[in-house]
């Protein structure tokens, strides 16, 4: 691995200084490769140590961090692509041994659930994993490390990582230790808001229910966005969030507590 030298411009603020992965002094050792100084801690708090640093260091590399002359592959993005697939395979492992009386539907509920960028995200704070993504000046300026997209994309990238350095196992067991609390005991609806009016509307013989964006506030790294839900014949409901997916979840959730609608949840 190539060293830096001290005039590189890939920005000195948020690159560490690194420290030995073992006693790099043993006669006859060959130099081992070194890790950026704060992983020690995040890989006792994961129970997982890599054996390539280097892997680690990419999982934690936001594309912002890199120079221009280096390939985007060098950023974590590769690896939360690979991580998201590991994390969905073993969450649904998990849920199949653990609901053996639920049938494809509630496990699929449960699933979307448990994979989605909020709990990820979530997952991503108690491993206080924040601290140690390494982000270019003006993206840890704007609050990058505490952004539910870039904490959701960097856990499914260490997911990848754990997978390529230890293999299915290595990852079952990250996976495991992260989500098996969550798993048993849901924090949202197993079916959104959004399914439930559906299902709703046409009950009552109503088309599907359309949603319509009618504004967007905040700055262009961190828009909220106002969305509508509309029905014939029935006033419309509003709802906002960080994302347009999150925005008509909220919409629809204030459209069905409107009419007394409640939510309900799966009896795996």
């Amino acid at each position: 691995m190539r060293r830096k030298k001290k005039n590189d411009a890939e920005t000195p603020a948020e690159v560490g200084p690194t420290e030995s992965t073992a006693s790099d002094e043993t006669a006859g050792a060959a130099p081992r490769k070194r890790r950026r100084k704060g992983t020690g801690p995040l890989e006792e708090r994961i129970g997982y140590s890599f054996k390539d640093a280097d892997l680690l260091d990419r999982a934690l590399t936001h594309i912002s961090a890199l120079t221009t002359s280096r390939s985007r592959t060098g950023s974590y993005q590769r690896l939360e692509f690979l991580g998201d697939h590991v994390l969905g395979l073993v969450v649904s492992d998990m849920l199949f041994r653990t609901y053996p009386k639920a049938n494809e539907g509630e496990l699929s509920r449960r699933l979307a659930d448990l994979v989605r960028k909020e709990t990820c995200a979530d997952m991503a704070r108690e491993i206080e994993l924040g601290a140690v993504i390494r982000l270019g000046v003006s993206e840890a300026g704007s609050g990058g490390r505490s952004r539910d997209a870039i904490l959701a994309d960097v856990c499914e990238s260490l997911i990848g990582a754990v997978f390529l350095d230890g293999g299915y196992p290595a990852a079952a067991a990250l996976v495991e230790k992260l989500w098996d609390e969550r798993m048993r005991t849901p924090v949202r609806p197993l079916r959104d808001a959004k399914t439930t009016l559906q299902e709703w509307a046409q009950g009552r013989g109503l088309p599907t229910p359309t949603y319509r964006e009618i504004g967007r506030s905040g700055p262009h790294h961190n828009p909220e966005f106002h969305i509508a839900v509309e029905l014939p014949r029935l006033a419309p409901a509003e709802g906002s969030g960080p994302s347009k997916r999150v925005a008509e979840q909220a919409a629809a959730q204030a459209f069905l507590q409107r009419e007394g609608v409640t939510v309900e949840r799966g009896n795996g």
